[in-house]
């Protein structure tokens, strides 16, 4: 999260325009596998519409509190090609559709046609109100794949020289994922299950209770199931949820007339540990087990050191990360299983340096913007909004993608003018009616009027969509964003930096400074660079390090406090704090990292939240916050040019004697050991700079180490090269 500007040359020399209406020759068009294509941003909205609303309490559906989105029910797709010979093309379609070929209609829906050699037009306009319009073209030459382009707009028509031609919406590129065959169909996509056997059962009164063993997601399954009669089941991420049958928030009542199958699968999945089993005399099973339910991810980075307790530490967070990364990057397995922004920021974060899988960051991107017109913050929430445009700025710098942002420019900035329009006389954001200011779950947080948090949180979101507005070519956006963050900037020191005592106040209501001052802008401000050395020294003095400032209690914004108080050089300190909280919920049995975890609190304490006994979600994203830190802070691989053009490597022990690791990068790793007195480091791709701190000048096997300052040292990384390097710890 510590940025660093991208200079107009970094980004000059990535951009990668996209040139409409560009013709296909027979080399480029054999290139790529045909897949299934869909208008930008369609699958996504669709498919977040059919997960979020599964939410259920007590079997009651619980929807998402937001507005919902639709498809587009009538696209056209195009594509121009050169093929060197006839072509025999297989035409696969998700609705029916009208075919155009060289301006002329082809009648009826053709599975097969034949495309004579040479230059030709192909187009496809696709009706479907269920699901939404794709298509699945596959031929020798003719496939659908990304270089198509598609439009919704529904007044298309053909000229006299048999251009396609429209007015109002324009052609954009195509959306696709991993559809790759004809039977792969978007509309049937299912997340990926295994089965799982119960770890134990136990003997209850008039049932029985399974145990799997650990925080786990998926479809329960009974054996042997036979008889008449009915069959409850109570699900708990927690023993006592489970056992809590008139309390417990999910679960399931069951009918059975004898006609059933015996190995009975149940129809939703669900979030559990244990389950409590409550059978009629009339109905006989063998035994239960489940089908876990999972989005197939490889684990790319790894984190290992000598201390065990964060070993266990890094495994959960990354059990955690994963239960949590399904269709979309959620929030929590049990409550919500929606996805919120500010949950879903932090997934990116950890997603860069765990599975570096950069679709489920587009589909969750794409189903939190929705659709035009706005009326309202991403999930209500005005934070929420802002922490999507830096998200996109991030997803920038980790992978180099500048197709996402030309694409979906038009929804950034039509996103970003509802927010400027609310703002107040000051240049301020402040909740209008119908807004929710989160910030943070904080007993006696005021959250009214104009707060620093919210002002900070836009300036990064305009600098954000100065780089987005360059990458996508508007030049005259990028000026008008880069003049609006330095001016939000320079008023929120004007108003809220308070210099005598060297702190961000928290907060100013009809023109009057609150006397408060909380940590969530102080911290902001650190890893945001923008705060100079004094003002960050003083910050980390007089609030991180500060008991008698309001504490932070939940993981969520432990996050970003650790995160600020690494980018201060406190990481044997942050390794404490680490081991005392995300170690407490290990010591209470936790399985999986929890959505607050307080430990002044004990017993059934810790599972209640929003005044239900079983709110608490004891699997939640956010939880899972150490992956990024041990990632970008010890390991202390980060990207200084986007897609790992440059990076650094900083690697800072914390007091540990050894530690080892992989971060992910867009082709591969960077792969290092560190102690006390050694140092290896290979990676995959772009030039790194290694700075080492030491007593004295380090040796290394290759290149050459240049001196930076007292007691710091660089090295050139280079791709492909194992770098071996002696030092002295300080």
């Amino acid at each position: 999260m510590y940025y660093k500007s991208l200079t107009s040359k970094i980004i000059c020399s990535l951009l990668v325009l996209f040139i409409s209406g560009s013709t296909l020759s027979a080399q480029e068009t054999t290139a790529e596998e045909a897949t299934w294509i869909w208008y930008p941003g369609d699958f996504e909205v669709w498919l977040s519409n059919k997960m979020q609303v599964r939410r259920t309490e007590r079997e009651a559906v619980f929807p998402p509190l937001w507005q919902y989105y639709s498809p587009y029910a009538l696209v056209t797709f195009q594509t121009e090609v050169d093929i060197p010979e006839e072509d025999e093309v297989k035409i696969f379609s998700e609705g029916p559709f009208q075919l155009i070929v060289d301006g002329a209609q082809i009648h009826g829906q053709p599975k097969l046609i034949t495309i004579p050699s040479g230059k030709h037009k192909i187009s496809l306009k696709v009706y479907n109100q269920e699901v939404l319009p794709a298509i699945f073209i596959d031929g020798t030459y003719v496939n659908s794949n990304a270089s198509w382009q598609v439009t919704n707009e529904d007044k298309l028509w053909i000229d006299e020289a048999g251009n396609a031609q429209q007015s109002g919406t324009p052609w954009v590129p195509v959306g696709s994922w991993n559809f790759n065959t004809p039977e792969e169909k978007p509309s049937e996509f299912r997340l990926a299950t295994e089965p799982w056997n119960a770890k134990s059962t136990e003997k209850i009164e008039g049932g029985e209770l399974v145990d799997f063993g650990k925080e786990t997601f998926g479809y329960i399954q009974i054996h042997g199931l036979k008889g008449k009669g009915k069959l409850a089941m109570y699900y708990g991420e927690s023993r006592e949820e489970a056992l809590d049958s008139a309390k417990c928030e999910t679960l399931d009542h069951l009918s059975f007339d004898g006609k059933q199958a015996e190995i009975y699968t149940l129809e939703g999945s669900k979030a559990f540990r244990y389950v409590q089993v409550q059978a009629d005399a009339g109905v006989k099973y063998d035994s239960i087990s489940m089908l876990y339910e999972y989005l197939p991810l490889d684990y790319r980075g790894s984190f290992k050191s000598s201390d065990e307790l964060l070993n266990q530490i890094w495994d959960v967070s990354a059990y955690t990360m994963h239960l949590t990364s399904r269709e979309f990057f959620i929030d929590g397995i049990k409550r919500d299983r929606w996805v919120w922004s500010g949950d879903a920021y932090q997934s990116y974060l950890m997603n860069y340096y765990l599975f570096f899988d950069s679709p489920s960051v587009e589909r969750t991107l794409l189903a939190l913007r929705g659709k035009d017109p706005v009326t309202a913050h991403i999930n209500t929430i005005m934070d929420y909004s802002l922490y999507w445009f830096v998200g996109i700025y991030d997803y920038y710098l980790y992978t180099g993608d500048t197709k996402f942002i030309q694409t979906f420019y038009p929804r950034m900035k039509s996103l970003m003018d509802f927010c400027l329009e609310r703002r107040n006389d000051n240049g301020f954001l402040e909740p209008l009616e119908g807004d929710w200011v989160f910030i943070d779950w904080a007993d006696g947080l005021p959250k009214t009027g104009e707060t620093s948090f919210e002002q900070m949180l836009l300036a990064r979101s305009l600098e954000a969509m100065a780089v987005s507005a360059e990458i996508a070519g508007q030049q005259d956006d990028f000026k008008k964003y880069q003049t609006l963050s330095e001016e939000l900037k320079a008023k929120l020191f004007d108003v809220f930096w308070d210099e005598e005592q060297g702190v961000m106040k928290h907060q100013r209501v009809d023109g009057e400074m609150q006397d408060m001052v909380t940590r969530y802008a102080n911290m902001f401000g650190i890893f945001f660079n923008y705060f100079d050395e004094s003002q960050k020294q003083s910050v980390k003095d007089k609030v991180l390090l500060n008991d008698d400032i309001l504490q932070i209690t939940t993981p969520y914004m432990r996050f970003y406090e650790l995160e600020a108080l690494c980018a201060m050089g406190e990481q044997e300190f942050v390794l404490d704090e680490i081991r005392d909280y995300w170690g407490g919920m290990l010591d209470l049995g936790a399985t999986s990292f929890w959505e607050k975890y307080d430990p002044n609190q004990s017993g059934e304490e810790h599972l209640e939240m929003y005044g239900r006994p079983y709110g608490k979600s004891l699997c939640h994203a956010w939880g899972a916050s150490p992956i990024y830190l041990f990632g970008r802070y010890y390991l202390g691989v980060e990207p200084t040019a986007a897609g790992y053009e440059t990076y650094t490597v900083k690697p800072n022990l914390g007091g540990l004697k050894w530690m080892e690791g992989k971060v992910p990068t867009p082709n591969g790793t960077v792969d290092l050991y560190c102690s006390t007195r050694e140092i290896n480091v290979k990676a995959s791709e772009g030039e790194g700079t290694l700075i080492i701190e030491s007593k004295s000048k380090p040796s290394t096997n290759v290149g050459e180490v240049k001196s930076l300052s007292k007691n710091k040292y660089q090295l050139t990384i280079k791709p492909n090269t194992q770098y071996s390097i002696k030092y002295k710890a300080l």
